[in-house]
């Protein structure tokens, strides 16, 4: 066996022997509620658990909450992001598990944000440790452990934060949304589009008088349902897709005509589709119906948990590295020199911090993370545990054989 293989061996060996501390660390994130905005409390959690490893040369959070764990002092900057923020739990009824008890069943630790995506952190932390026990080269690069908020609310909102005005801009990001332990590439884009048509009111007793704005917005409607279907398709990523996922109005009774209605556009964007066109085809939608309307992307201008506002516009374009770009074929090299055998390369479905990172600030990103797609965001949320050890595994091999060590 050569001292390649004794490194990635060791670097394995020493993942499992974190398996414990890692699943006790995740249970106790899944405990603590910690939707978008109010992230304090899980937050403070992750950075009592990077203190305590003794792995970091410096932890600290920025005025958005933001936390990061470095280690390293090396040229090439590599970070590792997950967001900690998680969706509601719906109905608690529908759960077979508590969402807030990270129980461990099947092999598996089932609760809220297990598998989107809390599940990389202790992952991400035990990386840091597994670097400084076996005593991994860190003249090469500095790692940054970027624990993330706000993301499901406005995903990539943190990232536009950290290089705008953290000043911080990696050379790679690893990004740990859930990828089902596979390497991943690119994403489609999305953009949110809020649409609104006015009627006029009166008496529901005489609704010849009035205009009823939801009868015009149910035409509206009906040209968005059709439009989905007839957008553009890319063979890698996919086609783009468009749903209506909110409908809103104004009345001033239940017994009246109501004057105002609102929907709010789910846009995912593929190769080729751009803001302007996306735009563009809503206002089409709207003039075949016969409908006069006001068409706009929203902005997001929510407070993070520190109080801090840092608006953006809900567009989140669209990404993809080259398979056979650097960050890629370490991934790559990375899994083949853990595991023995070469890993398919794919895309996600959903969309991820990388909007941001690679999308708007073309930093290149590559994507490796526990538990799948589909179990996000639904009551069966939850994360395998050997993807906990197979993380930690992967992120603290990843940077050298990025840096070219072999």
């Amino acid at each position: 066996m050569n001292d390649h293989a004794v490194k990635s061996a060791a670097i394995v060996a020493r993942a499992k022997h974190y398996e414990k501390q890692m699943v006790t660390f995740l249970r106790d994130l899944v405990a603590i509620p910690s939707e978008s905005a109010e992230e304090g409390p899980v937050i403070a959690r992750i950075k009592k658990e990077m203190l305590a490893t003794r792995a970091f040369d410096k932890v600290w959070t920025d005025p958005m909450g933001n936390l990061f764990g470095k280690l390293g002092r090396g040229k090439k900057i590599i970070a590792i992001d997950a967001h900690v923020d998680t969706v509601g739990v719906g109905d608690p009824k529908a759960w077979k598990h508590d969402p807030y008890k990270g129980k461990v069943s099947g092999g598996k630790v089932w609760g809220r944000g297990a598998g989107d995506q809390e599940g990389a952190i202790p992952a991400m932390v035990y990386a840091a440790k597994i670097i400084r026990d076996l005593k991994l080269p860190l003249d090469e690069y500095a790692l940054y452990i970027v624990c993330t908020v706000m993301e499901e609310d406005c995903d990539g909102l943190c990232w536009q934060y950290i290089v705008n005005e953290d000043k911080l801009r990696p050379d790679v990001v690893v990004v740990t949304d859930s990828t089902n332990c596979q390497i991943l590439r690119g994403q489609r884009g999305r953009m949110e589009i809020g649409v609104t048509v006015t009627g006029r009111s009166c008496h529901g007793s005489m609704p010849h008088l009035g205009d009823n704005a939801i009868y015009k917005m149910s035409r509206v409607v009906k040209e968005i349902e059709k439009l989905n279907g007839k957008l553009a398709k890319d063979k890698f990523l996919g086609p783009g897709t468009i749903t209506v996922s909110y409908w809103d109005c104004k009345t001033p009774s239940l017994n009246a005509v109501p004057d105002h209605a609102y929907i709010h556009i789910d846009r995912r964007l593929t190769t080729g589709e751009t803001k302007a066109l996306a735009v563009k085809q809503v206002k089409d939608a709207c003039r075949r119906a016969g409908v006069a309307a006001k068409v706009e992307v929203p902005m997001y201008e929510r407070a993070s948990f520190t109080g801090l506002v840092y608006p953006t516009e809900k567009y989140f374009p669209t990404w993809v590295v080259p398979e056979k770009s650097r960050p890629v074929q370490a991934a790559v090299s990375t899994y083949k020199s853990l595991w023995g055998r070469t890993p398919k390369v794919g895309r996600w479905t959903f969309s991820t911090n990388a909007v941001s990172i690679n999308g708007m600030f073309g930093i290149p990103c590559v994507g490796f993370g526990p538990a799948p797609e589909s179990v996000a965001h639904t009551v069966n949320d939850s994360v395998p545990i050997q993807h906990l050890v197979d993380c930690a595994a992967f992120y603290a091999a990843f940077p050298q054989f990025y840096c070219g060590r072999k």
